[in-house]
């Protein structure tokens, strides 16, 4: 699974940052976050290819949902048949559908709009889900947390065939949880050579908000946290104001869920060629992997347990 970031800055783009959007692959599937203006355009440059099937709104502000219309219509000009679904927060459904067909256009592909509430699940994968969670900004919004099936503990391969498990298919059912009757007619049970199952991964995305505790609870142990950092102390009055958080509230929430890897995004315009204060005092409080994420970052999210 990977993360990449199409637009890390504020409201007002600039020349280095492109409005809120950001693009998981993951095992092939793409899911895209927010939907800022150009962010096809952003596509396009940073190769990350068209093929989203769900787009998650956070809320209807601008910056944030501005370049649907703009890539609606490149996907249908890309002769796109595949249907979209777009999730957004209560009472955006009848906005968004306006989107979708702004100026009197048709997509000749499905898109439905859905709504979502904090605690629900929006999306349902095979073996994920992407759940809906409060957040708090100036208008109805919520966060999105990408969340994967445990997956089966290690088999014990070992002590399988100490047991008499010939190779072959019983190792496979065994592993998916299925007992296995030997010849002599001893029965081997998973949990025999199966080890504890293991968490998947986790990535959260909160879209623009002041520092909450339910984010902390839903993103705790998360692998990556991408969270709204627009301001340094020095305008925390401004962030409680306008519905934000600064980077060392964002770090604060990352170290009481104790994340792996915390990105910080959706940078004020007056430290978007120069974030370094940003990054200095999220570190003071977050002593994990801190960055502050850029235009055309790619960052990839490999399982917890990768180098055991």
């Amino acid at each position: 699974m990977r993360a990449t970031f199409l637009g890390t800055g504020g409201a007002v783009p600039t020349t280095v940052r492109a409005p809120s959007a950001v693009l998981v692959n993951r095992d092939g599937e793409r899911l895209l976050f927010d939907c800022g203006e150009g962010t096809q355009r952003q596509m396009m440059r940073y190769g990350t290819g068209f093929g989203i099937s769900h787009l998650f709104v956070t809320h209807l502000h601008g910056d944030h949902i501005l370049g649907i219309p703009g890539l609606i219509q490149t996907l249908d000009f890309n002769e796109r048949d595949d249907p979209l679904a777009i999730h957004g927060p209560p009472g955006s459904k009848r906005h968004l559908e306006e989107l979708v067909r702004a100026g009197g256009y048709q997509p000749s592909f499905h898109v439905s709009v859905h709504e979502t509430r904090p605690g629900n699940v929006a999306y349902r994968g095979d073996d994920y889900e992407v759940r809906a969670f409060e957040t708090e900004h100036r208008t109805s919004s919520v966060g999105y947390a990408l969340v994967e099936d445990d997956r089966p503990g290690r088999f014990n391969r070992e002590r399988a065939e100490e047991l008499g498990v010939p190779v072959g298919p019983e190792f496979s059912k065994l592993h998916d949880g299925e007992s296995v009757e030997l010849e002599d007619g001893t029965v081997v049970e998973p949990e025999q050579v199966v080890g504890d199952p293991r968490p998947g991964r986790k990535l959260v995305y909160t879209g623009d908000t002041r520092p909450l505790d339910s984010t902390a609870e839903i993103a705790e142990s998360a692998d990556l946290l991408i969270h709204d950092a627009t301001f340094t102390d020095d305008e925390s009055g401004r962030a409680a104001k306008t519905g934000h958080a600064t980077a060392r509230e964002a770090a604060r929430v990352a170290r009481d869920a104790g994340v792996r890897k915390l990105a910080l995004t959706h940078i004020s315009a007056r430290y978007a060629a120069h974030p370094d204060p940003l990054l200095a005092q999220a570190s003071d409080v977050f002593d994990g992997d801190v960055f502050v994420a850029e235009d055309g970052q790619t960052v990839e999210i490999p399982f917890s347990d990768a180098d055991d």
